[in-house]
């Protein structure tokens, strides 16, 4: 059954929470240095990330009067979805920056030009390799940063994924997956506008975040509907964070990132397309048993109704 009031609390809950902290930088002034003004954005934005986890657990408790354990935290699934949450999203970031040389919107650059002016800035850099640097932080991105980023992505899946994608599924597997990642992509909105993902796009960059989150919002809705767990569905979005934007230490500087270079940009749209293509071809997705199950509900709510 469709519960409309649990859905729009939360809703208003994880927008004013998350909204408040990712506006919270544009309140420091002028005097404040860039550096610290950084930490400080990505200190208030990585707490804002639990705005919808923290709206998910109030409703569901207060509101929902359900069980904590309804959120599935004591849920885990079939391992090899693990495996398809830490590993997809560096098949589609990949193939996200081969799209970005393909297209020319940036060009290959093996010297490491970005890493070695950075290192030139910094008190005894010049004496680091820049591919010991690239190497260390790829190795990072690929084993221990998806668990570490899981601290700050569950906040948002244990809400995206874990309260409001199965409120939304009597609308329909299709519409609920598609209509959650509108609503993620909205919700970037204040970062977007700031200059995150899409730099020197404020307006349009809203937009095309919305296309990726829908995209994106896909790929996990498919991974939590086949395991019931937000915690694969954290997985998966903290490989993301994690290896994302890794691809730009290998581009020429002065490239255009609102349109290549990461996993938000549309040359990586083209790999996340592909795959949900896939899994619809091969009747991976819509996911039956959760449609049997939504189906089950329904007919239950209506005999209860007819009684």
């Amino acid at each position: 059954m469709f519960e409309r009031k649990p859905i729009t609390l939360f809703l208003i809950m994880s927008f004013i929470f998350s909204w408040m902290l990712f506006l919270a930088p544009l309140t420091l002034g002028d005097d404040v240095d860039a550096t610290t003004k950084q930490l400080a954005t990505q200190g208030l934005w990585a707490i804002a990330m639990w705005g919808p986890g923290i709206a998910a657990i109030f409703v569901t408790l207060f509101v929902a009067k359900q069980p904590f354990s309804s959120l599935r935290l004591n849920t885990l699934g079939p391992k090899r979805f693990d495996l398809w949450a830490w590993l997809l999203p560096v098949v589609l970031t990949i193939l996200g920056g081969i799209f970005t040389l393909l297209f020319g919107i940036a060009k290959l650059d093996l010297n490491f030009t970005m890493i070695r002016e950075a290192l030139s800035a910094a008190p005894g850099g010049a004496d680091v390799p820049p591919a010991v640097i690239v190497l260390m932080q790829t190795l990072l991105a690929l084993t221990f940063a998806p668990i570490i980023n899981m601290l700050f992505t569950m906040g948002e899946e244990l809400g995206w994924r874990g309260f409001l994608l199965p409120r939304l599924l009597p609308l329909g597997q299709w519409k609920a997956v598609i209509l959650s990642g509108v609503i993620w992509g909205v919700w970037h909105a204040p970062a977007i506008v700031q200059g995150h993902n899409y730099p020197g796009y404020p307006i349009l960059g809203v937009f095309m975040m919305i296309i990726f989150c829908v995209l994106l919002g896909t790929i996990i809705s498919w991974l939590y509907l086949n395991t019931k767990s937000p915690w694969v569905a954290a997985l998966a979005h903290g490989s993301i964070n994690a290896i994302a934007g890794l691809p730009v230490l290998f581009f020429e500087p002065g490239f255009n990132m609102a349109f290549g270079g990461t996993l938000a940009a549309p040359t990586a749209w083209i790999g996340m397309l592909l795959f949900i293509v896939w899994l619809v071809w091969t009747k991976r997705f819509p996911v039956m048993e959760q449609v049997r199950e939504v189906e089950a509900v329904q007919r239950l709510g209506g005999d209860e109704e007819t009684k």
